[in-house]
């Protein structure tokens, strides 16, 4: 008889760990992780030692390491990850999955100890407003190592594929994030904001420039709407960019900050008139992805990545990079409800195959499988 396979183990590191969730990347590992251990594959995640008083070996079956780091505003992530390679590194896991480019620098010690690796390198991180000067040019330099030290480079999606072969002459595999259609939820738990169903607009992201609320914010107000305009998120630190921006009396505007309660923040996705959707600078974005499984008319800034993500028009508006564009849609979409309203009939269409979690699963099996035969 045969021997039985040996198991396939896989090392994940970059994000803040499991079964933590609070970003993209997170959610990613926790629906990655738990669908790979269904599979019979051993998988271990990397998790911030900081983030977690509590440290069980092992949780629904994934391994936790929890490795120190630099706690400082731009170092922790960077040495969370350089601790975890090395741990990794001298483990016994077949394949090393990295996220964030800002990772790409560390595959050289992969390379040196030959472990077979891939990473994720997600958006055009060295254009974002917060990474100015030696930011920016550290994650472009970064994610230019990540395609020399990487022996896969993964994009989640195709025009991040094409940014990557023309800026650093490197081919990746396209594995899009995935998504988790969602039932509408009642409007009771709207209640808590004074709100109901279909009177407001919504914005849902960090408070960060490259979102883009503060231009959304600014057209809004310029526009007769009578409509109230719902900004969930923040920062996580004190920020003056964000403080003017919630500083802004109006009483159009709400500002709810993180809502954390998963059956609140569906309510407010599946009962607003419409969503407004400013990211500029990514691939496959997660809120996108939350804003069509919950059936939401979207009104995105025309970017080449939501444009991809829309299928060119099939399922949203666009507006440009100014408030007067912002001030038109408003006004097209309040006088135009029909249409509205069957954006949100077909939104969840929207969601094909490549943004199923299962079917993303299956694609980085096979990265995985192939990696560890060389």
């Amino acid at each position: 008889m045969a021997a039985a396979e040996p198991k396939l183990k896989v090392a994940i590191m970059g994000a803040k760990g499991y079964p933590y969730v609070y970003g993209g990347y997170d959610t990613m590992i926790k629906e990655l992780g738990e669908r790979l251990v269904k599979k019979g594959v051993h998988v271990r995640v990397y998790n911030h030692r900081a983030l977690f008083p509590k440290r069980p070996r092992f949780v629904n079956g994934i391994e936790c390491i929890y490795t120190p780091a630099i706690e400082s505003k731009s170092l922790t992530q960077l040495t969370h990850t350089f601790f975890s390679m090395l741990h990794a590194c001298f483990s016994d896991v077949d394949v090393i999955l990295v996220v964030n480019s800002g990772n790409g620098p560390f595959g050289i010690i992969s390379k040196v100890f030959r472990k077979p690796t891939a990473i994720n390198v997600d958006g055009l991180e060295w254009l974002r407003p917060k990474w100015k000067g030696f930011g920016s040019k550290y994650f472009y330099w970064a994610s230019k190592m990540a395609t020399r030290f990487y022996d896969q480079i993964i994009n989640d999606s195709d025009e991040m594929r094409r940014v990557y072969l023309e800026l650093f002459n490197k081919d990746s595999k396209v594995i899009a994030y995935g998504a988790n259609p969602k039932e509408s939820v009642s409007q009771s738990y709207l209640e808590k904001w004074k709100l109901e169903s279909r009177t407001y607009f919504l914005i849902v992201g960090r408070l960060v420039p490259d979102n883009n609320a503060d231009l959304i914010i600014e057209g809004f107000l310029k526009s007769d709407s009578s409509k109230k305009l719902v900004i969930v998120g923040d920062v996580p630190f004190s920020d003056e960019w964000a403080t003017q921006l919630k500083n802004i009396q109006d009483p159009r505007l709400l500002f709810t900050g993180y809502v954390t309660d998963p059956n609140e923040l569906a309510a407010l996705y599946s009962h607003c008139f419409g969503y407004f959707h400013g990211h500029e600078f990514g691939g496959t974005n997660p809120a996108m992805l939350k804003a069509l499984g919950y059936g939401c008319a979207i009104l995105a800034l025309n970017t080449p990545f939501n444009q991809e993500m829309l299928q060119n028009g099939k399922h949203g508006w666009y507006f440009e990079k100014n408030a007067e564009s912002v001030r038109r849609i408003v006004a097209k979409a309040e006088s135009e409800s029909e249409k509205m309203e069957s954006l949100r009939k077909t939104a969840k269409d929207g969601l094909i195959q490549k943004y199923n979690w299962d079917y993303v699963t299956e694609q980085y099996l096979e990265v995985f499988r192939e990696l560890a035969r060389k």
